[in-house]
């Protein structure tokens, strides 16, 4: 198992009847149903999928009509996002999330993150800390009562959401963050004040002190030297930096391999697990060089065409292919847009704004569902066992209509395959 082998794993299986005896010589079906890699994307829709649809279009009142067809559309978006990714962000940029302060929108976006989970989608949240999309009420205290409320904010959501949501881009783009000066905001006051890695510091404390088995990254889009220096500082302070995140928005052109490979050697040597916490790439014109901030970037409806979106796919293609067969450090991609016309407008998704399926969708699909998929017939030996190699990931072995669930983990570098047993039920 040469091949891929840092994405795979065996194991020998010993299958059970209902009765807890080995079902010897027996024909079953192996079948993954979902990996251990993270293939995701943004997961905003699940915001409106699960709570239906605003009340009001504007000023006016939404017809039964219009939300029969929202529902109607929401449901075939979330359908068509169940079936390729397993992997979902959900956003709590805080001037969204609580524009009043003291009522959150725990509630909405609870009811989505329950909702991909229970579809065995691994959620993430993000960001606990930016400047921003921050508070704007955040701005009539001091700096000492900013942070005070910062920590705290920081801990009410990594507990409300504990057991569902596990996983955090802590804070973000904290190379900037000082220094920015676009617009004043509570944030960046604080973080001039405490420096970049005493701020990043007391969050991660923060979040750590409340769920000490969470997966919380730093995550940034400026991946020069700067951000390297950064995490070396962090991790030197003992800030519980759980992966890296790297933001790869490439409105501005597609990544050569030569310069992916040259970011990951940089990053990689930390050791830590990196994740492509926003990937884009636009299915239409790339945005003029001179524009420094990609939020002052704008798309027309039609400036996506069927020449830039077989583009699009065969790049995505290519990405994938590299990060998920040649980086075995690379556990989680994300794309971040899923629908056409969210962020800047751009053509970034995967389907378009009418839900039907892009060229970059079915690429990816076959490669996460049939590429890199594992499933078989195989017959128990006289034991029960049957020797499973595959993709790691969770997989279903079936036999006279009863099934039962495994998880195939570990290595499949040759050394003795681990047994494990699987009992089946109706």
């Amino acid at each position: 198992m040469a091949e891929l082998s840092h994405r795979k794993a065996a194991a020998k299986v010993r299958v059970l009847g209902a009765d807890g005896k080995p079902l010897a010589n027996t024909k079953v079906f192996i079948n993954q149903t979902n990996h251990e890699f993270l293939f995701g994307c943004g997961a905003f829709e699940a915001i409106a999928y699960a709570n239906g649809p605003e009340p009001h279009n504007g000023q006016n009142p939404l017809s039964e009509e219009q939300k029969a067809a929202f529902r109607a559309s929401m449901e075939d978006r979330m359908e068509k996002w169940l079936a390729l990714f397993n992997y979902g962000t959900l956003p709590f940029y805080w001037g969204g999330f609580e524009p009043e302060e003291g009522k959150p929108r725990t509630q909405q976006l609870m009811a989505a993150a329950k909702f991909l989970k229970s579809k065995d989608v691994t959620v993430k949240g993000h960001p606990l800390c930016w400047h921003t999309g921050c508070a704007n009420w955040l701005m009539s205290y001091d700096n000492k009562t900013i942070l005070k409320k910062q920590l705290e904010r920081i801990r009410r959501d990594v507990g409300d959401f504990k057991g569902v949501i596990d996983m955090w881009d802590v804070i973000n783009e904290v190379v900037i963050m000082p220094v920015y000066d676009k617009y004043d905001n509570a944030i960046t006051r604080i973080c001039k004040e405490l420096g970049r890695v005493g701020l990043v510091r007391k969050v991660f404390d923060a979040a750590q002190e409340i769920n000490p088995d969470g997966i919380f990254l730093i995550n940034d889009f400026n991946l020069s030297s700067n951000y390297e220096i950064l995490i070396d500082g962090c991790l030197n302070a003992g800030v519980p930096i759980k992966a890296i995140g790297l933001q790869s928005h490439q409105h501005q052109g597609v990544w050569s391999l030569e310069k992916t490979e040259e970011i990951l050697g940089r990053f990689e040597h930390f050791g830590l697990p990196i994740h492509f916490t926003e990937n884009t790439i636009v299915a239409g014109p790339l945005v003029a060089p001179e524009i420094t901030d990609l939020q002052d970037a704008h798309y027309d409806d039609d400036a996506a065409t069927p020449e830039f979106e077989q583009k699009q796919a065969e790049s995505l293609e290519k990405m994938y292919r590299n990060l998920f067969e040649n980086h075995p450090l690379v556990t989680a991609i994300t794309n971040w847009d899923f629908g056409d016309g969210a962020w800047l407008n751009a053509p970034s998704g995967v389907i378009r704004k009418d839900n039907s399926l892009k060229p970059s969708y079915n690429a990816l699909r076959h490669l996460i569902k049939e590429e890199w998929h594992t499933d078989f017939e195989a017959v128990t030996d006289s034991q029960g066992f049957v020797s499973v190699e595959g993709f790691k990931g969770t997989y279903e072995v079936c036999s006279g209509g009863k099934k039962g669930v495994f998880r195939l983990s570990g290595s499949a570098d040759g050394k003795t395959a681990p047994e494990s047993a699987v009992s089946l039920s109706a």
